[in-house]
């Protein structure tokens, strides 16, 4: 229990507020599990940002739509877990680490491989207390009891038994294959590691001679410098023009080796002159050609993109300086027809950036197909991952039915080292979870897995699997919401999805919730070569977390990009700002009040009833919208509510009482104003979690923090329709009436002479029992409500429901100005009969939106149609004198 004190401070200070305010909440352990194992579990695994740098905006928005979650649950009751880590990237955070060696003059080779992985683990250090830093700024409310590593012991542990599990079932091998290979990182990449940039290029159409001297065979390429490899040219086998040579062979230039003409029906007759030279050791689609021709497979650069000493006089040149040299010598033989200049799509490595070589390299591989149509026939059970929106479910179901063979081994030192060893006599290969006992003639395989073998066990390694007595495995998997981008669908859940259900029989996670990218405002990709990034902790230092986080949630649409904005972050601002001076106005109105002096039992005006009939209808909706991850909309509600209600209605109409003699109304008035916003508080709470807690502790309340508060329900004794349908009625009649005297220049101060016809007894009982609203905020020198009113020829006229208003100005007014502003009026009528019409004629809204929306739209309809009605006779009226 608590006693206010206005100690709100004049102005709003993000600063002040925030500071200090997350340690607090640490250090009181708000965070952790509730330990109630009667409540409901729900957990929530932060997808592990890289240890490479500093967050930024997407990692600010994942976060903070996983911290809505995890806190508007923690307040609905469960007993939830917010499980914090990070992941160990290998490709990245290697490049990383070696950028900064060689800028020291030194490399990895330099160091060897226990003494890298040391430094590497002192740059991660340092990277991972920046993030923790900068999560602690946004205000995640993170178990950092439970942190997890990617390369910790436990996850090592995991790792392994996946990997021995899946070779046991066969389901990883090693082979030798064409893969994407990065030359400055010298390791394999995965198809989806590799980014394809549109680039200036050339086709080469170069001849090679036939054998027999009878001719020439034209070919074209875009890599000339791979001829070197080239062990045949393919034809189409039905292709008439070059069926007499198949069989023969050619010369290929420059190295003089004879080279066989095969048919195959990889290649395209009408693509070019439907001839292709075969390289099995450098292209893909040739390293398939090759094994069903059984051609040999020639690889003529080192793992630096350096020609090798199979390339003959161009051995030791860099791959692109041999394309200009080797073209230039094939043009002095007479062999270079042409240079077809062109724009071509190329590969690059998405770590180094540098042009991925495809080469023919020994590798481990998971074979994909079983486990894909697992994952895939998962989908058609009631066991399915829920995808949010549903469009990614068949994203996903498309990437699964197409995937290829994983490459997972990586030639880097950062990472989890395969599990396999060599015997250094015999070359048996052993793999196993442990080494092998004779551990002086066995030598592990030097390569690492990929970053994201790792990370897909991340649902269930982090909650302690393999050991399947751990209590947090047994309590909080599987987990509830995966919040993440759609960019890495096939990177990471697609991985998750397919590795759970192997392992543990179960889907890593319910549901799925995947938003998009922030964008510039110009709305280009975000990127540090168009300058136009947006650090999150520069944002939170000129406006606050808060703000930063009401723009973030409220912007979000489930699946799509949003653009960041500084006038939007303005308007986040100046919104928190509204509620701090609302805040302060109700503070110092209740001064010295406790909770147990919050009472809404007795009399309430019509302006109490109305704002608690809003409250619960808002509670209702953002807790829909909140449970179908539609932040966007939550915010949109709960906006409304707070700035037109609440700010500029309620606390206006709220002084007409406190102003007053009257001790008792004025109580049921301060109760009214501290219940609500209380409720306010605890909404808002999951996205502004610091000024929420300021905010709370001042005002009477009971409990240790908002943090833990109960979320606001539903209390239905506070529904009052009818005075709800009354209130909306008055504040149409003050509006119409503002408006009115906006139009013609007359001034609030002026008093005016005020009819309002009515059509219905309950709207004319309503506004006769509730004069003192309208002579506040209307000023009628004269006031007139009845069903029957002898209307002027000259007055300004509004319709409302349930009634029309009439203020005769006569020596103000000019009937066709007058005529005017009711034909816009008459079209804003028009308009909303058609949008209301057109959302009932939707079968889809109808059949599913909750039957009190629909009957609202329902109710709606007729009360504009009644408008437009009115509106119509009254320019009629006008136009006829």
């Amino acid at each position: 229990m608590s006693e206010t004190s206005n100690n709100l401070a004049p102005k709003f200070d993000s600063k002040e507020v925030e500071q200090g305010r997350y340690d607090k909440w640490l250090e009181r352990d708000l965070f952790k599990p509730s330990g109630n194992l009667e409540a409901e579990p729900y957990s929530v695994v932060i997808p592990p940002p890289n240890v490479t740098g500093k967050l930024h905006l997407g990692h600010a928005w994942d976060t903070t739509l996983q911290d809505m979650i995890i806190r508007q649950k923690r307040m609905q009751g469960y007993d939830t877990l917010w499980l914090p880590g990070m992941d160990h990237a290998g490709i990245a955070t290697q490049a990383k680490v070696e950028e900064k060696l060689r800028g020291e003059g030194i490399s990895r080779y330099d160091l060897g491989r226990e003494k890298f992985i040391d430094t590497t683990k002192e740059w991660k250090e340092e990277y991972a207390g920046h993030i923790r830093e900068q999560w602690g700024k946004l205000g995640l409310s993170l178990d950092y009891s439970r942190e997890r590593f990617t390369l910790d012991d436990g996850l090592s542990e995991a790792v392994k038994k996946v990997f021995v599990g899946l070779y046991e079932k066969d389901l990883i091998y090693r082979g030798e294959y064409i893969i994407n290979w990065d030359p400055q990182a010298k390791t394999a990449l995965s198809d989806i590691e590799v980014i394809h940039k549109d680039v200036e290029g050339a086709f080469y159409h170069m001849y090679y001679p036939l054998a027999d001297g009878s001719g020439n065979l034209e070919i074209a390429t875009t890599r000339p410098e791979t001829m070197l490899g080239d062990t045949a040219v393919a034809v189409h086998p039905n292709d008439e023009r070059y069926q007499d040579l198949i069989g023969k062979t050619v010369m290929l230039p420059i190295v003089n080796r004879e080279i066989p003409i095969i048919a195959d029906e990889y290649v395209e007759m009408d693509f070019g002159t439907g001839v292709v030279k075969i390289t099995p050791a450098h292209d893909p689609n040739d390293f398939e050609v090759g094994n069903r021709h059984d051609l040999p497979r020639i690889n003529v650069m080192t793992d630096e993109a350096i020609m090798n000493q199979l390339a003959g006089k161009y051995e030791g040149m860099d791959r692109f300086i041999a394309r200009k040299e080797l073209v230039k010598e094939m043009d002095e033989l007479g062999l270079l027809k042409t240079i077809e200049k062109m724009t071509h799509s190329v590969g690059h490595s998405e770590r180094t950036g540098v042009v991925i070589e495809p080469r023919l390299s020994t590798q481990w591989f998971v074979r994909m197909e079983k486990l894909a149509e697992t994952a895939i026939k998962n989908q058609e059970t009631d066991n399915a991952v829920n995808f949010y929106p549903p469009r990614f479910n068949q994203t996903f179901l498309t990437w699964m039915e197409n995937v290829h063979d994983w490459v997972i081994s990586r030639q880097l030192w950062w990472g989890h080292q395969i599990p396999a060893w060599y015997h250094k006599e015999t070359g048996e290969m052993y793999v196993g979870t442990e080494s092998p006992v004779d551990t002086e003639n066995w030598i592990q395989d030097e390569d690492v897995l990929d970053t994201w073998f790792s990370s897909a066990l991340w649902p269930f390694s982090t909650m302690g699997w393999p050991d399947l007595d751990s209590e947090d495995f047994k309590r909080y998997f599987p987990t509830n919401t995966l919040v993440t981008g759609y960019d890495i669908i096939f990177f990471w859940v697609s991985r998750m999805i397919f590795q759970s259900l192997e392992f543990t029989g179960e889907k890593p996670f319910d549901n799925v919730l995947i938003h998009g990218l922030i964008r510039a405002e110009d709305g280009r990709k975000m990127s540090k070569s168009l300058g136009n990034g947006i650090d999150p902790m520069d944002v939170i230092e000129q406006y606050g977390a808060d703000a930063l986080r009401w723009f973030l949630s409220n912007g979000s649409t489930p699946g799509q990009d949003m653009r960041f904005s500084y006038e939007k972050m303005d308007a986040s601002w100046n919104f928190i700002n509204k509620i701090w001076n609302a805040s302060r106005f109700v503070l110092m109105n209740v001064e010295g009040m406790t909770i147990d002096e919050v009472n809404l039992d007795g009399h309430q005006t019509v302006p109490d009833k109305w704002i608690l009939t809003r409250l619960n209808e808002t509670i209702e909706r953002v807790t829909y919208f909140f449970d179908r991850f539609e932040f966007g909309e939550a915010g949109r509600y709960l906006y409304n509510f707070i700035w037109d209600d609440f700010c500029d209605w309620y606390i206006e109409m709220s002084k007409d009482v406190l102003f007053s003699d009257d001790e008792v109304q004025k109580q049921m008035t301060r109760s009214v104003l501290v219940y609500t916003l209380d409720n306010i508080l605890r909404l808002l709470h999951p996205i502004m979690p610091f000024v929420t807690e300021e905010i709370w502790e001042k005002i009477p309340h009971s409990g240790e923090s908002i943090v833990v508060a109960s979320y606001p329900t539903v209390n239905p004794e506070l529904t009052d329709i009818e005075a709800a349908e009354g209130m909306e009625v008055l504040k149409e009649l003050i509006r119409s009436v503002r408006n009115a005297r906006a139009e013609v220049n007359a001034p609030m101060s002026k008093e005016i002479t005020l009819l309002i016809k009515t059509s219905k007894d309950s709207v004319k009982d309503f506004l006769l029992a509730n004069t003192n609203y309208i002579e506040r905020f209307c000023n009628p020198e004269v006031l007139e409500i009845a069903d029957t009113i002898d209307v002027p020829d000259l007055a300004m006229s509004a319709v409302i429901t349930g009634a029309e208003i009439y203020l005769p100005l006569a020596d103000l007014i000019n009937i066709e100005e007058e005529i005017n502003r009711l034909e816009k009026e008459l079209t804003k009528w028009t308009q909303e009969v058609e949008r209301v019409q057109k959302k009932l004629s939707n079968e889809k809204f109808v059949s599913s939106a909750p039957e009190k929306v629909v009957e609202a739209e329902r109710m709606k309809e007729k009360d504009y149609l009644e408008k437009q009605a009115l509106v119509t006779e009254r320019i009629a009226s006008l136009k006829s004198i």
